[in-house]
Parts: structure tokens; C-alpha cells; sequence
């Protein structure tokens, strides 16, 4: 019987660095999470309007492969999802996710700016003009007259139950005065 020395195991010598060199063994079922992972970002990526798409770190495939999904109905779309997550998979994805990242973060702090402007709005009308003077704090190049005159417009309409206009172009109003200080 031909016995091998105690290092050896099987056919494969045991490596006194093999403790160092720890072999990451990655399981099925996560190749599987990060594959369909993949997939969601391309979903996301197929959602996006035509703007938000052309700032997005795409090369032409990708790129192509994303507008066909959005032009595509049923089970195609389905299909071009999968491929779309293929390809995302030979890819660095980490500056689309960044990229995606900002652009959501862009989207909710938009969101967060016309509450924070209907609030204001709605206490411009309801107190009159005694909250002006907050409003001028906020934006000081607004216009005291104009403001004063759209507030006045405002308190008429909802007192005879007329259509809000005046009320929309407060808003409107305060909407440019927030985009002149960004």
C-alpha cells in the first residue's frame, strides 16, 4: 500500500497559507438574491423618464437594451428585464447605483421643498399680513407688494368659494423665490 505523507490530502497538498488565503464560497441562493438585485436596478433603470435615463452612467448597449424594455408590453418586457439584469451583471453597477441614489434623493428633497412651500402658503392666507414678514426672512428678494396682493386675492376667493386661483400662484410664487436663492 503506498502511503502519502500527512500533509498531503488527496491530490490537492495542503498549503500551510491555505488558513490565510480563506476561500470565499459563495452559495446559490445568494448568487440568486444578487442576480435578482440586478434585475430590480434594471426595473428601476427601465422606469426612468428619457432625462433621467441620458444621466445615468450607461454604455450604448445597456443603454439600448433599457429603451427597447420601455417601448416592449407583457411577457417580452419580462424577457428584456432578465437580459437587461445579464448585463448589469458583467458590469460595475456601483456608479448606477450612485447615480440612481442622487437622482432619488434629488427627487425627495423636491418633495420635501413644496410641502415645506404649501405650509407656508397656507399660513400666508390664513394669517395675512402678519406672516409676510417670516416669508421676507426667508426670501428677501420677494416682493412685499405683490405678495400682500396675492394674499388679499387669495382670502377674497375663499370667502366667496371661487376657484383657487390666487392660491396657486402663491404658490407659484413662492416656487420661484425658492429656485432664485438655490
Amino acid at each position: 500500500m503506498n502511503k502519502q505523507p500527512e500533509d498531503w490530502l488527496g491530490d490537492v497538498p495542503m498549503n500551510e497559507n491555505q488558513d490565510e488565503d480563506e476561500i470565499i464560497w459563495v452559495s446559490k441562493s445568494e448568487i440568486k438574491r444578487d442576480a435578482e438585485a440586478l434585475k430590480d436596478l434594471g426595473a428601476e433603470l427601465v422606469d426612468l423618464g428619457k432625462n433621467a435615463l441620458e444621466r445615468m452612467p450607461l454604455d450604448e448597449d445597456l443603454r439600448t437594451a433599457i429603451e427597447l424594455a420601455q417601448k416592449i408590453k407583457k411577457e417580452g418586457s419580462r424577457r428584456q428585464l432578465q437580459l437587461i439584469g445579464k448585463m448589469l451583471r458583467a458590469r460595475d453597477v456601483e456608479p448606477i447605483q450612485t447615480a440612481l441614489g442622487k437622482l432619488k434623493n434629488r427627487h425627495n428633497q423636491q418633495v420635501s421643498l413644496f410641502h415645506k412651500l404649501e405650509m407656508l402658503r397656507d399660513r400666508l392666507v390664513e394669517e395675512g399680513d402678519d406672516a409676510i414678514p417670516s416669508v421676507l426672512g426667508l426670501y428677501p428678494e420677494a416682493d412685499r407688494q405683490q405678495l400682500r396682493s396675492l394674499v388679499r386675492n387669495a382670502q377674497k376667493e375663499q370667502a366667496t368659494n371661487k376657484p383657487p386661483k390666487a392660491y396657486h400662484q402663491i404658490f407659484q410664487y413662492l416656487r420661484n423665490l425658492a429656485e432664485i436663492a438655490e
